[in-house]
């Protein structure tokens, strides 16, 4: 099997060849600079999920059984301490059809999020508070907040995963 993912993010092809080869063994991933079409910082949840799936469209063609697009945007949530939580987002496509999933969600600090209201991206911003140059290409942020307990290819391969189960159960999806 052959797969496209429309980033250059090593986390990101490296999360997506882990899901892949645990699903249908040894896949080739090829990592492809796919355009998003959104603000480099998303928010809210129709751009995010339209991020992840112009990015799994732009990096597919025939040569790809598949292509997979993944998206980080920041989601208005009540009640949370800033009123946003950071989630991921997984569009798989196929030429035909697209399937999506998401990765469990976090909270950045409120003063990184009143950065990114300000006009900055967070990874610009996490990068300054951690000293750590392209954080979100190496253990991301949430390894950063969650001392190590999740970092961020885990992080990824939970959206990764969860686009994939119609996939894995297609008798029951797609009749």
């Amino acid at each position: 099997m052959k797969v496209a993912v429309g980033s250059r993010n090593p986390v990101k092809v490296n999360a997506t060849k882990n899901v892949l080869d645990k699903i249908y063994g040894e896949v080739d991933v090829v990592s492809i600079d796919a355009d998003s079409g959104v603000p480099d910082q998303p928010f809210g949840i129709d751009q995010t999920i339209q991020g992840a799936i112009n990015r799994a469209k732009n990096a597919y063609s025939d040569e790809f059984d598949i292509s997979v697009g993944i998206e980080s945007g920041l989601m208005e949530t009540p009640n949370s301490l800033t009123g946003y939580i950071d989630l991921q987002w997984c569009a798989v496509f196929d030429g035909e059809k697209i399937t999506l999933g998401v990765s469990s969600g976090f909270e950045y600090p409120p003063a990184v999020i009143e950065e990114v209201l300000n006009g900055k991206e967070v990874g610009d911003v996490m990068d300054e508070v951690t000293g750590v140059t392209n954080l979100g290409q190496k253990t991301g942020a949430v390894s950063y907040l969650s001392k190590g307990m999740l970092d961020r290819t885990e992080n990824t391969e939970q959206c990764v995963l969860t686009a994939m189960i119609p996939r894995m159960n297609e008798g029951i999806y797609f009749k």
